[in-house]
């Protein structure tokens, strides 16, 4: 979820920019003296729309680093970073993509996988996911997130958006238009009103036009479950063999540090479940649809290298 609130906010930034910048040089004449140029100014608003879309894309990975804070692994620094970047470079081979960047960044449980391009992609993971599951719970995200990246979902987000960008930035200067020459009596050209108005718009209509985003967002969520198949060990084998089953105790999971360590399943989705955060793993799972979650057998939770989370 981060990649995409990233995602989406940098693109409606981009897009306010780019109409201001238009407007400011004269290019924003698809609205005349005499009414609306519509050919003119689907034209217009799919240039514009796309281009922010286009610009938010190239922009989601330095993006990404500065927002969260993320340190690029660039050399190993210990066991766990060494296992990090040995994991994530069998998935991507096994996904037929580029190595990605590695990086960790403080924060609670999670994890993400973004940039415009799958064979130079960044996939990162919290200090509260390495400290609250263990290699092979942190292996099944990581498989998680480099479907995100061999599925190019990035750019099937950005296609989305530039549509929905270009429906965004026709229907502000329809409205725009109406309300000045309605509101503000505006009789030749366009006045202040027109361009408040179509400001006022972009940010109310981009914002509902997220809510598009975010549902095939979600969709893709789900295409990517399968890439969890993908990791090895004991508890993947395990998860990619169930179903979506509830296990008992899950309601004993509590705390960001909590009690007992929780892995998403490999395959099966429990629609009843959707959206409940559970512990570190359901922090976790604000990147996964809620799949089928299994309490650690050990009692605890444990670091990728194999010593106690602090709890």
């Amino acid at each position: 979820m981060k990649r995409i609130v990233l995602f989406l906010l940098t693109n409606l930034a981009v897009v306010l920019v780019l109409s201001v910048v238009l407007r400011v040089l004269g290019l924003d004449r698809a609205v005349q003296a005499n009414g609306i140029d519509v050919p003119s100014l689907l034209v217009f608003s799919f240039v514009v729309g796309f281009t922010g879309a286009i610009i938010s894309l190239l922009l989601s990975k330095p993006m990404a680093k500065w927002s969260t804070g993320a340190q690029v692994i660039e050399q190993p620094r210990n066991e766990a970073e060494a296992w990090l970047v040995e994991t994530v470079r069998r998935l991507a081979d096994k996904a037929g993509v580029r190595m990605p960047e590695v990086a960790i960044y403080e924060g609670e449980a999670n994890a993400f996988a973004t940039g415009a391009f799958k064979n130079s992609a960044l996939v990162a993971v919290s200090t509260g996911l390495l400290q609250s599951m263990n290699k092979e719970e942190v292996e099944a995200v990581l498989g998680h997130e480099m479907a995100h990246v061999a599925n190019g979902d990035m750019v099937t987000l950005t296609l989305i958006q530039g549509v929905v960008n270009t429906f965004v930035v026709f229907l502000s200067r329809i409205v725009g238009y109406f309300v000045d020459r309605t509101i503000f009596r505006t009789e030749r050209g366009t006045g202040p009103g027109f361009f408040i108005t179509v400001i006022v718009c972009q940010i109310v209509f981009g914002l509902l036009a997220s809510l598009v985003v975010a549902y095939f967002s979600r969709r893709r969520e789900f295409g990517a479950v399968p890439g969890i198949a993908d990791a090895d060990g004991p508890r993947a084998g395990a998860a990619r063999r169930s179903r979506a089953r509830q296990p008992a105790g899950l309601d004993r999971c509590r705390g960001h540090h909590g009690a007992q360590g929780w892995a998403h399943g490999a395959d099966g989705v429990a629609p009843a479940d959707r959206g409940t955060n559970c512990g570190a793993a359901g922090h976790a799972a604000m990147t996964t649809p809620t799949l089928t979650v299994f309490a650690d057998p050990d009692g605890g939770a444990s670091l990728p290298w194999g010593a106690p989370a602090g709890g």
